[in-house]
């Protein structure tokens, strides 16, 4: 694409190399002038391949952080529906509880851009990654799914046991869901702001909006997993006649112990996590002129590249 940097060359996913390997049928292509863009492409197109590979596993373990994210706007209102919703006369929708996750947005990126941040970049750091901000959101949501499932603990231990129905049959106030919701905020700040930060910057210059779409997809597939997984629990939690995990009285059911789950998919998505953010590889660009930023850089290219042609042949070049 003109005005695009061209992408230098690496090592990782070698066989797709062989998509800008020059054969012999394609130098004689060229001399009668009839090239095939399907069997012959420049390096660029090749690296724009491997940029997607690499960025799969990343985007693959985003997606049950989503899975928690979206228990806000489902379980979590399930779950004030239970508790005491009011205060003197006064009644408070279960759903509004989502304010404190609004509010520590707010109060997450004022104290991350005016405090933490100065704070990492004085101890001559540069400050957290992308990846980083990543893994720190998944931590928090760790810790909203721990805090969830012990708010519901004391909210079965308080609720009423004669109650035919879950709605308000517990003393337990609602407003002990505020540090779940407070948590989720906060691991927002860190996980989609870094997510795409991550894909908009990691991305070749021609498909920015792909990783733009890869964030949203991501949260897409987070909705239809969490669905997926109270069927797949619902299924098993109820078989002998048991009324399972998640019934419509919750008085009835363990609803803690699907956020514990939650909690444990999630500390293991984060080790996954931390595994491919180990191999995963940045991608490296050429300036809009040409230009390599870092002139060691561009002698350490050219070397490989040359180490590269004496193994595999000549390559066909960026247009």
């Amino acid at each position: 694409m003109n005005g695009s940097r061209k992408i230098l060359h690496t090592d990782g996913f070698k066989f797709l190399d062989r998509a800008a390997f020059i054969s012999s049928r394609d130098v004689d292509d060229q001399k009668r002038g009839c090239r095939n863009p399907w069997r012959l492409c420049p390096i660029t197109q090749v690296e724009e391949v491997k940029c997607i590979l690499r960025l799969l596993p990343i985007w693959l373990c985003t997606i049950i952080y989503s899975v928690v994210f979206t228990q806000m706007a489902s379980m979590f209102v399930e779950q004030g529906a239970a508790m005491k919703t009011t205060i003197s006369d006064f009644k408070v929708p279960p759903a509004s509880m989502s304010a404190f996750d609004i509010l520590s947005v707010a109060l997450f990126i004022f104290l991350y851009r005016r405090v933490l941040d100065p704070l990492v970049k004085q101890t001559g750091l540069k400050g957290l990654t992308e990846l980083q901000r990543m893994g720190v959101g998944l931590v928090i949501a760790i810790i909203a799914m721990v805090s969830a499932g012990l708010v519901e603990c004391y909210r079965l231990k308080y609720a009423r046991k004669d109650c035919t129905h879950c709605e308000g049959s517990s003393s337990l106030s609602i407003f002990w869901q505020a540090p779940q919701y407070a948590l989720t905020g906060a691991s927002e700040v860190f996980m989609y702001v870094g997510q795409l930060e991550f894909f908009n910057a990691q991305t070749p210059d021609g498909l920015k909006s792909f990783g733009s779409a890869l964030c949203m997809t991501s949260i897409s597939l987070g909705n239809y997993v969490s669905s997926l997984l109270v069927t797949m629990v619902m299924k098993i939690s109820t078989e002998d006649h048991m009324p399972g995990w998640i019934p419509g009285n919750l008085n009835r059911g363990h609803l803690d112990w699907f956020y514990f789950l939650l909690a444990a998919l999630t500390a293991i998505d984060l080790s996954v996590y931390v595994a491919c953010a180990r191999w995963y590889r940045c991608i490296k660009l050429e300036g809009k002129c040409g230009e390599i930023h870092d002139q060691e850089e561009s002698f350490r290219v050219r070397e490989l590249q040359a180490d590269r042609k004496a193994e595999m042949g000549p390559f066909f070049p960026d247009e």
